[in-house]
């Protein structure tokens, strides 16, 4: 089993997405977190929208402080725009992801930044369950 952490500026967006869709995918082979280095007080209402349209509810999902002890839990940390902000843990494998930040966006842009991290997701739990 790997430990995989998203981590976003707010968690209130990419970060959260990727979590839901990581832990759908893995189906418990794997386990998620996710954080942000500033965290929003809530999780941005078009992103818990384009999620219900694909089955997931993020309604009750609050954002996550970004610490040290969530980057050591983690096998591989996948960043999203938070830059230096992030903690290094050596022996940790990172990932970053440019993706937009969907926070304001109209909803077909929340959906098109959905639908890429579903792909990379899927990739990585793949890229995953190869390595168990």
């Amino acid at each position: 089993m790997a430990n995989a952490l998203f981590v976003c500026l707010h968690n209130a967006g990419r970060s959260q997405i990727s979590q839901a869709l990581f832990e759908r995918a893995a189906d418990g082979r794997h386990s998620a977190r996710s954080a942000g280095t500033t965290p929003g007080d809530r999780v941005h209402p078009e992103v818990v929208e384009a999620m219900r349209e694909v089955g997931i509810d993020l309604t009750d999902r609050v954002p996550h402080q970004l610490s040290e002890d969530d980057a050591r839990w983690a096998d591989v940390v996948v960043t999203m725009g938070c830059g230096d902000e992030c903690p290094y843990i050596p022996g940790r494998r990172y990932l970053d992801w440019d993706l937009p930040d969907p926070a304001g966006q109209p909803l077909d842009a929340v959906r098109a930044t959905r639908d890429e991290i579903a792909s990379r997701v899927e990739a990585l739990v793949a890229e995953l369950d190869a390595g168990r």
